[in-house]
């Protein structure tokens, strides 16, 4: 018994230890999404700067697949030892209502360390359709049920369960098109396949920039810094309204405190840097929030309670 002690105490004195020395090895970023898109660019992003504050390598791994629930799975199941994180995207906390039979606990596996950031969607269409705001597609999809379409990036994502509290709150009824990213559902937006496209404003910027595409308002509760002349759905007649896109960083549940708290930190240093605030307010629209651990736990539970009542009271399903 005596040494069960004294094994337990030794176990107690090294955490400390341990957050001091880490990172002693490379850091593993699981991403669980491919290339490309914004969650693979901001692991990245932070990697190469952790990797030249801490003179350790940060190796970012895609691990796409499942709306993000693959990637997620293997860092549940990862050793909680502070060295591999995930980073995730808004899915996160769909997939537990979407997902039948998800391999792990999404509130309990993974451990919270830092909400980075929210952003407003963009509802765009193409300059050569009639739609200037979003009255005028209450007005068409009123005057002809059934005929108004509007793209996501697929069945289950933000952007669709949005729309589904939009339609209900306008009292109209639109075509959803479901598609597999923001790479062919833009195109068809751009080409006018579709009527409409609802996806991230970093997706859509810069075709609204280039004059491609007429976004006709955003879903946060305010414009976007990126979209200023674009007015919030709030502002038309959906008082109060916001659905946000967000981006968290999460690790395996029982990794240490000390270890925890340090990366925070060093994380809180990174999105400091007047760089990368540009890049990621520039590119991203991101409103940044860089909170706590407490924080964003409360997010996710919030936002697993939002939208798994919309999937479970409309019947959704993935793709």
């Amino acid at each position: 018994m005596l040494r069960a002690l004294l094994v337990s105490l030794a176990l107690v004195a090294a955490i400390p230890v341990a957050a001091q020395d880490w990172p002693a090895k490379p850091v593993k970023f699981i991403v669980p999404f491919p290339p490309g898109g914004s969650v693979d660019p901001l692991a990245r992003l932070v990697g190469a700067k952790l990797g030249d504050a801490l003179k350790q390598q940060f190796i970012v791994e895609n691990k796409p697949g499942a709306s993000g629930s693959i990637g997620a799975a293997q860092v549940a199941k990862s050793p909680a030892d502070g060295y591999t994180f995930l980073y995730v995207f808004d899915t996160h906390a769909v997939n537990p209502a979407l997902i039948p039979n998800l391999p792990f606990d999404t509130a309990k596996d993974l451990a919270p360390v830092m909400l980075v950031g929210t952003a407003p969607m963009a509802i765009a269409t193409s300059p050569h359709k009639p739609y200037r705001s979003f009255d005028d597609v209450i007005k068409a999809a009123k005057a002809k049920p059934d005929t108004v379409s509007i793209g996501s990036v697929g069945n289950g994502s933000l952007g669709h369960l949005t729309m589904i509290l939009v339609q209900q709150a306008a009292g109209i009824k639109l075509v959803h098109v479901p598609y597999r990213g923001g790479g062919p559902m833009t195109q068809d937006a751009l080409g006018g396949q579709v009527e409409m496209a609802i996806g991230s404003v970093a997706v859509l910027a810069s075709h609204v920039r280039g004059g491609k595409l007429r976004a006709i308002a955003v879903t946060g509760d305010k414009r976007s810094p990126v979209m200023p002349d674009v007015p919030a759905l709030a502002e038309q007649g959906f008082k109060g309204f916001s659905a946000l896109a967000w981006w968290g960083i999460f690790a395996p549940a029982g990794t240490p405190k000390p270890i925890l708290d340090k990366f925070h930190g060093e994380l809180v240093k990174v999105f400091n840097l007047p760089d990368v605030r540009k890049t990621l307010t520039d590119t991203l629209g991101m409103d940044l929030q860089a909170g706590t651990p407490e924080q964003l736990q409360q997010w996710l539970l919030g936002e697993m309670g939002r939208w798994g009542k919309v999937v479970k009271d409309n019947g959704i399903r993935a793709d």
